[in-house]
C-alpha cells in the first residue's frame, strides 16, 4: 500500500514567542516531499512532485493561508501548550 501524511508543527525557542516557527510537512511513503516553514515564508519542494507543487502554491491562496498559521494556530495555542508541559514537570 501507500502511505501519506501530513504533519503540522509548531516550534517554540522561548515563551516570549519571538522565535515561534511553523512547519507544514507532506510526506509520501516515509520521504518528505514538500514543506512549509513559516521562517522562510514559502513552500519547498524535495522531490520532482515536491517541487511543482511548491511552485504552484507559492503563487496563490494556498500560501496566503499557511503565512496566517503561525499566529492562528502556534501563537494562539501556545500559552495552553507551556501550561501543559510545565504543569507536569517536576
Amino acid at each position: 500500500g501507500y502511505f501519506h501524511q501530513r504533519v503540522a508543527q509548531c516550534r517554540y525557542s522561548s515563551k516570549d514567542l519571538h522565535g515561534a516557527e511553523f512547519i507544514d510537512s507532506y510526506v509520501f511513503n516515509q520521504a518528505e516531499y514538500i514543506r512549509f516553514n513559516s521562517t522562510v515564508g514559502k513552500y519547498v519542494g524535495y522531490t520532482e512532485h515536491g517541487v511543482y507543487n511548491a511552485e504552484t502554491w507559492n503563487k496563490g491562496s494556498v500560501l496566503a493561508q499557511e503565512l496566517g498559521e503561525l499566529e492562528r494556530y502556534c501563537k494562539h495555542n501556545a500559552a495552553n501548550e507551556y501550561s501543559a508541559i510545565l504543569d507536569k514537570t517536576g
